[in-house]
């Protein structure tokens, strides 16, 4: 994406330190944050600094790069890079894309240091080019004229590059056809009303932020004609984990006779995962509920307190959608059936190819 007329992708690596865009700032500032070791790009990953599914794993396959180059003259350099790939891997339980990323670099990184970094700039590159082709592919689905729901932030900042659910919509624009966004405002974090609506305005992509308790009487109008999300896990099932109250939307959608799509690349598929119910869902801080963040009139970053100052609050990040409300998969290897057959195929042809 164009930011300030400079092309910037989400997360990329100069020398050992890691560089990503500061997404808690965002929308009301642009920088660009610093992780120096494996540790800051944990905490990074971990305090939602960076987020989405590929940026994630993009991130947590450059810390592990980092853990062999920090740790390659340590006396126990073994026990370290195991330690290291375990701090990593607890960052973010429930986005298999940080799993897959963290797995190759290790396996690369045993090899040298070097080969680690070589390996994780690939799953990098990777992750841009696969988003790019579910552009492609998805932008077919998009009707000359579509008014189109989404779910949290599955675009650009969510990806490398170009993103998974906002990604068809920004090919689809640029192919002339006119599209209209519905951004659920998806809380606690606001991810939709802050970095959804973000990403569509600097695309010039008209658009409009709504409650998250909205999209049912919207639908109910006639005014939604499809629906895109993104996901963190796929099961070998077809069921879907992406953030939360991506379920309501699911249900809603089948009721209504709409399309359901979700949009992601293969390395979010866990084929070792057979249904939703063995996905680990993520706990966060209650904080993130029961405070909001923002700008003051001094253009000071604040946070408040929102919520009873009593009470107290369940931060689930992610729930699972059952296959049975999907219409189907956009990945980079083509649009599949959210079933078991269908994902068992289209990961025995990636493997083969």
């Amino acid at each position: 994406m164009i930011v300030n007329n400079q092309l910037y992708q989400t997360v990329w690596i100069e020398g050992t330190s890691v560089f990503m865009i500061q997404q808690n700032l965002l929308p009301f500032k642009f920088e660009i944050h610093e992780c120096k070791t494996y540790w800051d790009t944990c905490m990074a990953i971990t305090d939602m600094t960076i987020r989405g599914a590929g940026a994630i794993g993009a991130a947590a396959g450059y810390a592990m790069a980092q853990a062999f180059l920090q740790f390659r003259d340590d006396n126990d350099k073994a026990l370290s890079i195991r330690e290291a790939r375990q701090d990593i891997e607890n960052t973010r339980p429930t986005a298999r894309n940080l799993f897959y990323a963290v797995d190759r670099v290790y396996h690369a990184g045993l090899i040298s240091p070097e080969n680690a970094m070589v390996e994780a700039q690939k799953i990098a590159q990777q992750d841009a080019r696969n988003s790019k082709k579910i552009g492609e592919l998805g932008s077919s689905l998009i009707k000359k004229k579509a008014n189109i729901l989404t779910h949290c932030n599955a675009g650009w900042l969510a990806f490398v590059d170009y993103g998974t659910a906002l990604a068809p919509i920004y090919l689809a624009k640029r192919e002339g056809k006119e599209v209209f966004v519905y951004v659920d405002e998806t809380r606690p974090r606001n991810q939709g009303a802050k970095l959804t609506a973000w990403e569509l305005f600097n695309n010039g992509i008209p658009h409009v932020i709504i409650p998250d308790n909205a999209a049912a009487s919207l639908m109910a109008q006639g005014k939604i004609d499809m629906v895109i999300v993104g996901a963190d896990r796929i099961a070998a099932n077809g069921d879907v984990a992406n953030k939360i109250g991506t379920l309501d939307r699911a249900i809603i959608a089948k009721e209504f006779n709409i399309p359901f799509y979700v949009a992601a690349p293969t390395s979010t598929i866990d084929v070792n995962c057979g249904t939703g119910k063995e996905i680990p869902i993520e706990e966060r801080k209650p904080e993130e509920v029961l405070f909001q963040s923002g700008i003051d009139s001094n253009n000071n970053y604040v946070q408040i307190r929102v919520s009873s100052p009593g009470s107290q609050a369940l931060n689930l990040a992610f729930d699972v959608t059952p296959s049975k409300y999907i219409t189907g998969i956009i990945t980079e290897k083509g649009i599949i059936k959210a079933h078991h057959q269908s994902i068992k195929k289209l990961m025995e042809e990636s493997v083969n190819q």
